[in-house]
């Protein structure tokens, strides 16, 4: 039963073909070497994220890349490498609260508000609206004000900062979903037959539904990135003390730029970069692998019967008359 259900789940990627393939494993591939960097950071990293001295001898002030340290130091004697290692753990972490928060608030909202509808939707279509008509960094910047002296500014308020941007998203993806779904014949057909609410939205509305969610979810975790380094990289993100942040890394770079010293924020924006794509791929391909109206199949190529010679073979039909019979006469 279970080699059935994963050789069901597995038939559409098996399908795919062409570029939407190609998308699909590269956007794996990049995203799963961060996870291992952000999993094993304690042993990848050569150093710690705020480690500054390594047996009583104090890191180089901006010291060029080398043996001793490949990417170089920062202006605060920070290993770079070391940073950029610790960085993908701390996006990784802010990226996956972000999602998951926003999924368990966003998709029961969306679920409840379009299939029950009346003023409960319109009151909720007006907040959601209303949060939405924010610009996403304004937004995030004061939830995070406001957060900071209750939770700090750690991974945790990054996150709910990131999720009141992203919640509005899946509310109007997933309602507008279920406001199709709710009149279809087989959700009729379960009401007829007496089946509760709960039954009728878990197993008949939410499996039609939610469909589109993962590919929404990919990409909102690569916008989710660019969040939290805009965040860092405007002060309102997580403290230098608390994590290594991309975000921070590039703002106090901006300085060291101007200097020729360009070691200390070209491999943690390399390293935004090289993310952003591995998420934007992953969800580009999922989406294509995922949607049946626009998926790319492998198909195979037909085989024609090859004409075979002989006596019973039909005789081709020429453009000439036969012999004895009037040609056709024009006007």
């Amino acid at each position: 039963m279970r080699q059935r259900r994963l050789s069901r789940w597995l038939a559409p990627l098996r399908e795919t073909t062409g570029v939407s393939r190609w998308m699909f494993w590269a956007g794996v591939v990049i995203v799963a070497f961060f996870v291992v960097l952000a999993v094993f950071a304690p042993l990848l990293a050569p150093y710690g994220f705020d480690q500054v001295s390594d047996a009583g001898v104090r890191f180089p002030k901006q010291g060029s890349p080398d043996g001793t340290h490949p990417f170089g130091t920062t202006v605060g004697n920070y290993d770079v490498l070391s940073r950029v290692i610790w960085g993908a753990r701390t996006a990784i972490e802010v990226v996956v609260l972000a999602v998951v928060f926003s999924l368990a608030i966003g998709v029961p909202l969306g679920l409840f508000s379009g299939y029950v509808g009346g003023r409960a939707d319109r009151v909720l279509v007006l907040i959601m609206d209303a949060l939405f008509a924010f610009p996403y960094i304004l937004l995030a910047i004061v939830i995070a004000f406001l957060l900071s002296d209750k939770l700090g500014q750690g991974v945790v308020t990054a996150a709910v900062a990131i999720t009141a941007v992203y919640v509005p998203q899946y509310f109007r993806v997933v309602r507008n979903h279920v406001i199709s779904v709710r009149e279809e014949p087989y959700v009729d057909a379960a009401r007829a037959l007496g089946a509760p609410r709960r039954t009728i939205v878990s197993r008949y509305v939410l499996q039609n539904v939610i469909q589109s969610v993962p590919a929404l979810a990919t990409l909102n975790a690569a916008d989710a990135i660019l969040t939290l380094a805009a965040l860092g990289f405007l002060g309102y993100g997580i403290q230098p003390t608390d994590a290594a942040e991309w975000g921070y890394d590039l703002q106090r770079a901006i300085d060291d730029a101007g200097a020729g010293i360009w070691w200390t924020g070209l491999f943690p924006g390399l390293a935004i970069v090289a993310l952003v794509t591995g998420f934007t791929l992953l969800g580009e391909g999922l989406n294509d692998v995922i949607n049946p109206l626009i998926r790319a199949r492998s198909t195979a190529k037909p085989e024609m019967p090859g004409r075979t010679g002989g006596e019973g073979e039909e005789a081709i039909l020429s453009l000439d008359p036969a012999p004895g019979t009037d040609r056709p006469r024009g006007p």
